[in-house]
């Protein structure tokens, strides 16, 4: 029951009190609360899951995770659809750039489309990710993910296997 505006208020007292009284907030954006008041939960509030397959479902702890589950959530949910997508660019970054070791890293805000964070990291190197429409939308079609083909990737894995659109054309 807090005002965004005084929400706001309060968040850059907050980082004042870390950052220290000089805090330049000109190249800082606050995003407070983008699709309105949080009042539902459960599923149709994308927090149902409590996630307790993230590093399984992420291929082991070799992967940073960044907290968000796949399994148990349709595509329109960014865990799993951009985890997808993530593989894909992760794989044609390698292929692409020659590398022997490509991190992606996407963030999304609940309420926005484009995700707030994407870096791709070929062996330790910052490079930019072009030439992906990284929208939940988008990714859904170019990966196909209305298809049913959850309950195979649940028992067998979401990632190295052939017939997967995220690592066709990547595998050995």
């Amino acid at each position: 029951d807090i005002d965004v505006f005084e929400l706001n208020k309060l968040i850059k007292k907050w980082v004042i009190l870390f950052q220290g009284e000089g805090y330049d907030f000109k190249d800082c954006k606050i995003t407070t609360n983008p699709a309105g008041d949080w009042s539902i939960s459960g599923f149709s509030a994308d927090s149902g899951l409590t996630g307790r397959k993230i590093v399984v479902d992420a291929y082991g702890p070799r992967v940073p995770v960044g907290g968000g589950a796949f399994s148990g959530k349709d595509p329109t949910k960014v865990d799993r659809s951009a985890a997808y997508m993530a593989r894909k660019i992760a794989l044609d970054y390698l292929t692409k750039e020659k590398g022997s070791e490509v991190f992606v890293k996407l963030a999304y805000v609940i309420g926005r489309k484009d995700p707030v964070m994407k870096s791709v990291w070929v062996d330790g190197e910052e490079k930019e990710i072009v030439n992906y429409n990284l929208t939940p939308s988008s990714i859904i079609t170019s990966l196909n993910l209305k298809k049913p083909m959850y309950e195979d990737l649940a028992i067998n894995g979401h990632f190295g296997r052939e017939g997967l659109p995220w690592d066709t054309d990547c595998l050995d």
